[in-house]
């Protein structure tokens, strides 16, 4: 009776104890998720949102003023057509031999120009003429216009030369009255000149 006694004590006090192991025991929590590892890149100043393009400037106008264009030199009374410049040549010839010296002749002539030879007068089909006709009011205008002044007297007209040297007076001298005229006293090789250095000449044997 005692033993039995014992027995349902024992089993009582196991199951109580049981219990009690079972209630203490810690439930299981839920363990937070181990955190993930996040690369961390800082990133620039200025890079943070997507800047805005810049427009390209305009180019600045030039503040360069423009050169003015080279003026045409005065025509005078020189009228249309206007004859081209530099001249053709110049044509010299011994215009009146004389017994003291021989008086030298030079006439402009530009070209080839059949048109600008027609329309000034010369109807025969020439390529090379005179800026204009002789007698025609405009023609000493329209050579000054072409052919300039003499670099040694300033007169409108050719500069004239012996053997490349400028007359001196002595051997030959330029005409009173007509720079396209030349006095030629001595033997020599004459040229006259246009400011253009279009020149003509003649051979003068004395």
């Amino acid at each position: 009776m005692r033993k039995t006694a014992y027995g349902f004590a024992f089993i009582a006090l196991l199951v109580l104890g049981c219990h009690k192991l079972t209630e203490e025991l810690p439930t299981s929590a839920t363990s937070p998720s181990p955190s993930r590892a996040v690369l961390t890149i800082p990133i620039p100043a200025g890079l943070a949102s997507t800047p805005k393009p810049v427009p390209t400037p305009a180019p600045k106008p030039s503040t360069s003023p423009t050169p003015d264009p080279t003026p045409t030199p005065s025509a005078g009374k020189c009228g249309d057509p206007l004859p081209s410049k530099p001249i053709a040549k110049f044509n010299v010839s011994i215009h009146i031999p004389g017994p003291r010296w021989d008086t030298l002749d030079s006439t402009p002539l530009v070209g080839p120009n059949k048109d600008f030879c027609r329309a000034i007068g010369y109807t025969d089909g020439r390529l090379f003429c005179p800026v204009r006709p002789e007698g025609n009011p405009e023609r000493s205008a329209c050579e000054e216009y072409v052919v300039g002044h003499a670099m040694d007297t300033g007169r409108q007209g050719p500069t004239w030369y012996r053997n490349g040297a400028l007359c001196d007076g002595k051997n030959c001298a330029n005409a009173d009255n007509n720079q396209y005229q030349l006095y030629a006293v001595t033997s020599g090789h004459y040229e006259a000149c246009s400011e253009d250095d279009v020149c003509g000449s003649v051979d003068v044997s004395r």
